[in-house]
């Protein structure tokens, strides 16, 4: 069995890597798009919409419904890879770590 002084080390040292890990997150980029690509959302892993670009042949004042809904979807988009970036990341880091099945971090 550990020392309590072992796993409070092992605690700080975890919590130090996650640290380390969610300033990462920031930095990794993924595209959203709708419309077959004439929508696009950059976001960060971590969710902060970084850029949109609109292809040219939606501004029209009769298709604002329909450019409203691409948006959203490219934003939906975004959000799901910047989601998938974030678990491929944060399970890049827990992958050694005796977790039981199911537990995540951070908590």
């Amino acid at each position: 069995m550990k020392s309590i002084e072992d796993i409070m080390a092992m605690a700080q040292n975890v919590q130090a890597e996650l640290t380390k890990a969610q300033a990462n997150l920031d930095t990794i980029e993924v595209e959203g798009a709708s419309g077959g690509g004439l929508v696009k959302v950059r976001a960060s892993a971590k969710g902060r919409i970084i850029g949109i670009a609109i292809d040219d042949s939606l501004l029209v004042p009769s298709e604002k419904q329909m450019l409203e809904d691409l948006i959203v979807a490219a934003f939906n988009d975004a959000r799901g890879k910047a989601d998938a970036a974030s678990n491929t990341e944060m399970s890049k880091l827990t992958s050694g770590m005796p977790l039981p099945p199911g537990f995540k971090l951070p908590f």
